[in-house]
């Protein structure tokens, strides 16, 4: 008798043991996609950090093809900032003075950016618009330079106001560069390029349907101006290679770098 309640006895336990090990088997099953899926939200969140890490050291060291491919990296299931991918890579763009696809990433990246995440994407596609005038004023192209002018002080004029504040400083992406000045010293800049490539357009377009003598006759444009303009653009030029090497100052009649 006692041997026999002794056998049921262990009988039982084995069962309750199988019984238990089937459970636990099947949580660990059921329990596998979630586990799967919080390994994968880390390593999504540290691969974010390390492709944002090296666009941004990239970048300060010239490396402007690794701070775009870096940029690229970020791209795929950003869903946290969505826009630092396009950003970032068109920053990179706009140092190898790429500038119209530099443009597109960033317009991109202000359909995306919310809250104070537009304040330095309006400042980099300002300075990139702003470029592009500059190229357009140097190849001789007045009015198209006077119309990049006006673009990039639209872009400019729409910044909200909270870009200003102390707040919008604190989030920027250069730390010796104060925001709400960045985007006044930007706002003054454009205004006086677009006032010189309209004083080049009025001094480089002469009336038609006049005759010789009255093209003769007509007042040559002021010297001084021009050379004024073109060592303005001289020096805006050489300021662009100055940021290029590592060098981050700017403003003035120049144009900042992106940051």
């Amino acid at each position: 008798m006692t041997t026999r309640t002794s056998a049921d006895a262990a009988a039982a336990l084995i069962a309750s043991n199988r019984r238990r090990r089937r459970l636990r088997r099947w949580i660990a099953i059921g329990t596998l996609p979630l586990t799967l899926a919080a390994l994968l939200l880390v390593g999504k969140i540290l691969s974010m950090y390390a492709y944002a890490h090296q666009s941004v050291t990239s970048y300060v060291v010239g490396d402007y093809s690794g701070a775009a491919a870096a940029g690229h990296g970020q791209e795929f299931l950003n869903w946290f900032t969505p826009y630092l991918a396009p950003y970032n890579i068109g920053t990179a763009l706009a140092g190898s003075e790429e500038l119209d696809e530099s443009r597109t990433e960033l317009e991109s990246a202000l359909d995306l950016a919310s809250g104070l995440e537009v304040c330095a994407v309006r400042v980099n596609l300002a300075i990139v618009i702003e470029r592009q005038g500059d190229a357009a004023l140097t190849d001789g192209n007045g009015p198209g330079a006077a119309q990049l002018y006006g673009e990039a002080l639209q872009v400019t004029a729409d910044t909200p106001e909270e870009c200003s504040s102390e707040q919008a400083s604190e989030q920027s992406p250069d730390p010796d560069r104060d925001m709400g000045d960045t985007i006044d010293e930007t706002e003054d800049r454009l205004q006086e390029k677009q006032r010189q490539a309209e004083e080049q357009e009025q001094q480089q377009d002469p009336d038609e349907g006049e005759g010789e003598e009255q093209e003769q006759e007509k007042p040559e444009p002021d010297q001084d101006k021009l050379d004024e303009l073109q060592e303005k653009l001289d020096q805006g030029a050489e300021e662009r290679e100055q940021n290029q090497q590592g060098d981050d100052e700017g403003g003035g009649s120049g144009t900042d770098k992106p940051w």
